[in-house]
């Protein structure tokens, strides 16, 4: 058996095209959705992302809003912008990009967030509002990574309902959320969270229908824990160095072997990235069109 890749650049290509269509229904209603970012610094891999996220921006037909600060900016200055990101109408969600400089208050910026432009569906509120509503519709945003990763699955024809998953990863950003989404009634999936302490993983990996790999811990999924033609998503991020370039390079949690064991694997990168970015866009979209009636 050789698995299937679950391509999450195509996926996210297609959401593009229909996210654009729905911006295009708003504008002919006086409504442009806007997406704000907040960067602090000048680390070069969050410029990058943040660059990224605008570029997905004017792809669509979404208005971009900046907030760029200095790397001596105070907590104040930090909450100032925040503020002024809540408060303009212009401006439909925003993210902070993490890290925040070290000496700040992290999760006080993060909850000064309004709930209703929480672009990534992580602010307390919006978690709290996922974990009551497990029957009915939840019309706040959603966690971006985990809500690509059960797109990418249903829109490949994955069928999650009653699914054995296992979660690898406690992380805020998936492994504490995705169980969220997915015992959610619409979906039915049964979940079993582990993580790096966990003392005999294979016990729990070896019976799963759909692993989530997220512990950021490379090759932690090998082949002989995965249980033949299961699905596995790979979406922890750590970077090795070539040893034939001696240049960084980025890795996931799935040895390649496993792609020899399982139906679907999506890969890394190419998988799970590009659908968090999808999710994010899709967020502020849901929001404007809910603003708008």
């Amino acid at each position: 058996m050789t698995a299937q890749l679950l391509d999450g650049k195509a996926t996210a290509a297609t959401i593009k095209a229909e996210l654009t269509e729905r911006v295009a229904a708003l504008a002919a209603r006086g409504v442009r959705p806007g997406l704000g970012t907040l960067l602090v610094g000048d680390d070069p891999g969050s410029r990058w992302y943040v660059e990224g996220k605008h570029r997905d921006c004017a792809e669509v037909g979404i208005a971009s809003i900046r907030e760029d600060l200095p790397a001596d900016a105070t907590q104040e200055d930090i909450e100032a912008a925040v503020r002024r990101l809540n408060e303009d109408p212009e401006c439909t969600g925003f993210i902070v990009q993490l890290p925040l400089p070290r000496g700040i208050d992290t999760n006080r910026v993060l909850e000064l967030v309004d709930p209703d432009k929480d672009a990534d569906g992580l602010h307390p509120t919006n978690l709290g509002r996922l974990v009551l509503r497990v029957n009915e519709p939840v019309t706040s945003p959603l966690p971006c990574t985990p809500r690509g990763i059960v797109d990418l699955l249903l829109r490949h024809d994955v069928d999650l309902h009653g699914a054995d998953v296992v979660v690898v990863g406690r992380g805020v950003t998936v492994g504490r959320s995705i169980g969220l989404l997915l015992t959610r009634r619409e979906i039915n999936a049964t979940v079993t969270l582990t993580h790096t302490g966990t003392e005999d993983l294979a016990e729990h990996t070896r019976n799963a229908d759909v692993i989530v790999a997220a512990a950021g811990v490379p090759g932690i999924i090998t082949a002989d824990i995965v249980k033949p033609g299961a699905v596995v998503i790979d979406v922890g991020v750590s970077r090795a160095t070539d040893p034939e370039t001696g240049k960084s390079r980025v890795v996931g949690d799935v040895d390649p072997g496993v792609l020899e064991i399982a139906s679907w694997v999506s890969p890394n990168p190419g998988g799970v990235g590009p659908m968090t970015r999808a999710m994010l866009l899709t967020n502020v979209v849901d929001t404007a069109e809910r603003l708008a009636g």
